[in-house]
């Protein structure tokens, strides 16, 4: 049984004002995913399921899709803001989906073995693809990789980020804190969730009964949002549940604004001139 990949790639973007998901960012023209699948593939994985947005799937499909293919066995799914809503209608005024949490709920007839969750516009570190799925092979449960906080920042902006308390190697709690940029007090050794989870398959039960009383509350609430990290923390406390914490020293790289391009496409371009990737 190996662990499968789910890239979530239903984002908006809006901050970066387009599908930033096929940004061309590397030196040939690739983009953050053609990178997060080399080295998905290099660690051990060999299957992925990737979360789109409807009004996306046909451009993402051939700008992205098409050179996955050619590396790893490819599922889509897609995301609708209708998606597991029960008895109830997304109101009018609901402009997207209902969050992560949601879009890995979207997985669970395609997910059928321990998998790990990652975003598509984010560049991780090869290191890490590796530590991940032989923990994951190893161990049953949850695990996060854990970032540094002062590795996660923008230049160009404020950025959001699950600010996460570690005791003994598990995580006690984390907290999504917005507005942080290179002037926060935080320290920047903090430990912080870029969002990179080990998941196993029995969150699914979980996650579709938090999502039916999230809705009980939130549905006419046009800016609510299901997410993940929000629902494992209190599946940390509802079901006592454990979260292995595997802390990394890499360099996170993203391009949360436009701004950020420039400085994603040197570290590419370095990686690729070094021999990190072929």
């Amino acid at each position: 049984m190996s662990a499968e990949l789910v890239i979530m790639a239903a984002g908006l973007g809006s901050r970066y004002g387009g599908l930033k998901q096929a940004a061309p960012l590397g030196p040939n023209g690739e983009m953050i995913i053609d990178f997060s699948v080399y080295d998905a593939v290099e660690a051990g994985f060999d299957r992925a399921v990737i979360i789109i947005r409807p009004d996306i799937e046909k451009d993402f499909r051939e700008l992205c899709g098409r050179r996955i293919e050619k590396r790893i066995d490819v599922e889509y799914v897609v995301q609708n803001p209708n998606s597991f809503l029960g008895r109830y209608t997304t109101p009018a005024t609901r402009e997207k989906p209902w969050g992560t949490g949601q879009a890995i709920l979207c997985t669970r007839d395609a997910v059928k073995n321990p998998f790990l969750v990652i975003n598509a516009d984010d560049y991780y570190g090869k290191s890490v693809y590796k530590m991940m799925y032989d923990w994951m092979n190893n161990n049953s449960g949850m695990c996060l990789a854990g970032y540094r906080l002062g590795n996660t920042l923008s230049d160009s902006g404020a950025v959001t980020r699950g600010v996460c308390e570690v005791e003994n190697g598990y995580l006690t709690k984390i907290t999504e804190c917005t507005g942080i940029d290179k002037s926060t007090s935080l320290p920047p050794d903090t430990v912080v969730s870029m969002n990179m989870w080990g998941l196993d398959t029995a969150i699914f039960d979980y996650l579709e009964n938090e999502f039916s009383a999230f809705l009980d509350e939130n549905i006419n609430e046009p800016k609510k949002e299901f997410c993940l990290p929000t629902i494992i923390d209190k599946r940390m406390r509802d079901e006592n549940k454990s979260v292995t914490v595997l802390e990394t020293s890499e360099k996170w790289y993203g391009v949360t604004y436009i701004d950020d391009a420039p400085a994603v496409k040197a570290a590419l371009k370095s990686f690729v001139d070094g021999g990190l990737y072929k």
